[in-house]
């Protein structure tokens, strides 16, 4: 696959992993093109032997969004509750979802996310975060965990059978 192809194929889940990630627009736009940039300028890094096109752009706008969560930690992401208020309330529970995955742990925040939200099986997580796929599922465990207590309220209010 070319950097174009890869490009037209993935540029939008790129997008969308970075900015759940730092949820910030602005910093989602800068990863997602450096995430590109890197591939562009230099493909033969890519090696198919340890994993798809896809796991392997993950994997570089992981590391830059952990990069520049180190780079800038006095600038920190969006909490939860501006992310609610962004949202503009018409959406409570989707946004008090957003709310508690935003206030997860960075390991259990990003596994939730991409095994959620982009459809990643546990094996092509454990490739982008270089990682063995016991301990994805064990953050992916201990996210559910917290999430199911972050949203309790949510599940007794939601319906009768206690299921959100």
């Amino acid at each position: 696959m070319t950097p174009r192809e890869a490009f037209d194929r993935y540029h939008q889940s790129v997008y969308r992993f970075a900015y759940r990630l730092t949820a910030r627009e602005d910093l989602a736009e800068d990863i997602t093109q450096e995430c590109f940039l890197a591939f562009v300028r230099n493909p033969q890094r890519y090696d198919r032997s340890r994993g798809s096109v896809k796991t392997y752009l993950f994997a570089i706008a992981r590391r830059l969004a952990l990069k520049q969560y180190r780079d800038e930690r006095g600038c920190a992401p969006l909490t939860g509750h501006e992310i609610a208020a962004e949202s503009g309330g018409a959406w409570e529970l989707s946004s008090a979802v957003a709310r508690a995955v935003a206030e997860l742990p960075q390991l259990q925040r990003e596994t939730v996310i991409l095994f959620e939200y982009e459809g990643f099986t546990l094996a092509e997580i454990a490739e982008v975060v270089s990682a063995d796929v016991g301990a994805i599922k064990s953050r992916l465990h201990r996210a559910r965990e917290n999430l199911r207590r972050s949203l309790a309220a949510y599940r007794e209010v939601g319906n009768e059978n206690g299921a959100i």
